[in-house]
């Protein structure tokens, strides 16, 4: 069983209170507190401040390029049924370019955990709006307020058929790792937003705005409609795990169970090509 020491990475540089922290930290103990190894665990990172993550956690890592890191955590498990995977990155990360990823990996159901650090803002290139900020949303380079308004990626998740939805908030940090627990055991494509707060670049989604603000959902609501209405009855600030299904992973789904580990170092030849085609072709 891994310990906190041996899943230390890289010095974070992160600012100072930057909610990024505590859900790095929660990570990190769900890895401990569930009794896994390091190398059993991969973590697959986008671009941002978050995409730092897969360097500060110490198992198999990748920081892959910006809002893909869904389209590789979905290889890696692939290739590995093995692994258990966590895809992480921003609400920039995610929500901008990532956002179409993030629809087929939730109707596609694929075994893995996908992290969102949400703050409203893209902080590692200093304050531009992001696709979570909210309407009217002024910064340094919108001084006149966002023209836009917010997508809403729980509800997005919850209709396109994720199998486990769930938002918590750094600033909270025992309901957060419950939610991670549940998340990482979950046999489906499980997603966790957490808000948190960007305490250089963004002065309204603070610890104490989300403190007075958020609403916890004590159990899954029954059906993918109710759970929407409850979303939309806070305006999105709940938290929990809003609904959660048992359905057949995408992998399950296909009826394989292929490990490409005993062959990744081996020749590729017609012989081993025609064996991946065959256990991949539906």
């Amino acid at each position: 069983m891994a310990t906190m020491k041996e899943l230390k990475g890289d010095q974070p540089t992160w600012c100072p209170g930057c909610g990024h922290f505590s859900i790095m930290a929660g990570i990190q103990k769900s890895i401990v507190s569930l009794g896994y190894e390091p190398h059993e665990f991969a973590i697959v990172s986008g671009i941002g401040c978050s995409g730092k993550v897969s360097e500060y956690v110490r198992t198999n890592g990748f920081h892959s390029i910006h809002g893909r890191s869904l389209p590789v955590a979905q290889g890696v498990k692939m290739g590995n049924p093995k692994l258990k995977v966590i895809a992480s990155g921003g609400d920039g990360d995610g929500y901008g370019i990532g956002q179409g990823h993030f629809v087929h990996a939730s109707r596609r159901n694929i075994d893995i955990t996908y992290i969102v650090m949400d703050n409203n803002i893209y902080g590692l290139t200093k304050g531009q709006l992001s696709p979570k900020s909210a309407h009217g949303f002024v910064t340094k380079h919108s001084k006149q307020g966002n023209k836009e308004f917010p997508v809403d990626p729980i509800s997005t998740a919850i209709v396109n058929g994720a199998t486990f939805v769930a938002q918590g908030f750094a600033g909270d940090i025992k309901q957060m790792n419950d939610i991670l627990n549940r998340a990482i055991e979950h046999k489906g494509f499980s997603y966790v937003n957490v808000f948190s707060p960007c305490v250089t670049f963004n002065k309204i989604n603070t610890y104490d705005f989300y403190k007075t603000n958020l609403t916890t959902v004590e159990k899954p609501l029954e059906t993918r409609e109710e759970a929407v209405a409850k979303i939309r009855q806070h305006e999105s600030l709940v938290t929990g795990v809003l609904y959660e299904e048992n359905r057949d992973d995408f992998q399950t789904k296909l009826g394989i169970e292929f490990d490409l580990q005993p062959n990744i170092s081996g020749k590729m030849d017609h012989q081993l090509y025609q064996t991946f085609e065959k256990q991949f072709t539906c």
